[in-house]
């Protein structure tokens, strides 16, 4: 039950914030390995892109990738609350008083963050290709033409195998395992500060939201070079061998993006990752919360 309370507040949560996802993944690949200056920019910031997506492609095209995005986060989020959850509540990284171990609570955050972005990779996969996908005039970053996500699914396992669909995993694991640390851990232990100082009892949502909007500024300040990275490994081209265009790796992707973009690279869409993931992490984390007292309710009944 702890996975399907996980699966579906993130699911209820990524309908709000797929919008922000898609202009992130857009700012992110738009003038990739070129300097400042030497490109056009068509997303000037976060609301002229957002009505640029508007008007070229139409208001459903701030959805894009909607599917795979859906089918992502009850993967990785089912994965990685409904593991948390039950760490938790077997009191491995619980002090006597009753708080989270701080050294605990990192490492079961990140840990239950690899395991979840794994085996989600490859709708991360598709979710970035469908997202990046856009009328020529608006276009950045490689265009894949994908007619739909089961087509994109079976193209990718038939021109590169099954191992082909986990492409760009290596990136998605530290992406996931650094945000997913930094979101439970900034989580939990503002939730401990607040009832230490019975600001707010732990299970109130005023309690909730407080700790999931400093969760959301951590994360986005931790993930953002980490979740640049994993955009542009994940939405390049491969060549007749089935090698990337740009980037064979982690570390040649890191090197270039510094030697074009300079360190700002590494953080294109920040605003966007800001405003996806403080109303994602904030509704995402009330909804496992009241899912988990409703369930809990009920169980008592």
């Amino acid at each position: 039950m702890d996975f399907f309370l996980g699966a579906l507040a993130s699911c209820g949560a990524v309908l709000v914030s797929n919008p922000m996802d898609v202009l992130k993944t857009r700012m992110q690949l738009e003038g990739e390995l070129k300097e400042r200056g030497r490109y056009t920019v068509i997303y000037r910031n976060i609301f002229h892109a957002a009505y640029t997506v508007g008007k070229q492609d139409g208001w459903s095209g701030l959805q894009k990738g909607l599917g795979p995005a859906l089918g992502y986060q009850v993967v990785m989020n089912g994965i990685r609350f409904g593991l948390y959850q039950k760490i938790l509540d077997s009191g491995i990284i619980s002090l006597k008083d009753g708080s989270t171990s701080t050294l605990g609570c990192v490492i079961a955050g990140a840990g239950v963050g690899v395991i979840g972005g794994f085996f989600g990779s490859p709708l991360y996969l598709v979710k970035t290709h469908l997202q990046s996908q856009a009328v020529e005039s608006i276009a950045v970053g490689y265009q894949h033409n994908h007619q739909g996500v089961i087509s994109a699914l079976h193209n990718i396992a038939k021109q590169e195998g099954l191992k082909g669909l986990w492409r760009g995993a290596t990136t998605s694991i530290p992406r996931v395992g650094i945000g997913s640390a930094s979101q439970l851990f900034t989580y939990s232990k503002s939730k401990d500060w607040l009832d230490q100082y019975e600001l707010y009892p732990r299970n109130s949502w005023q309690s909730t939201l407080a700790g999931a909007m400093a969760s959301g500024l951590v994360i986005a300040l931790c993930m953002s070079p980490f979740d640049v990275i994993a955009t542009r490994i994940y939405n390049q081209g491969l060549d007749g061998k089935g090698r990337g265009l740009l980037y064979s790796g982690i570390t040649d992707c890191v090197l270039k993006i510094f030697k074009t973009e300079g360190l700002w690279g590494f953080y294109k869409g920040w605003t966007a990752i800001y405003f996806r993931i403080g109303p994602h992490s904030f509704l995402n984390l009330i909804f496992w919360d009241q899912l988990k007292l409703l369930y809990n309710s009920y169980q008592n009944l």
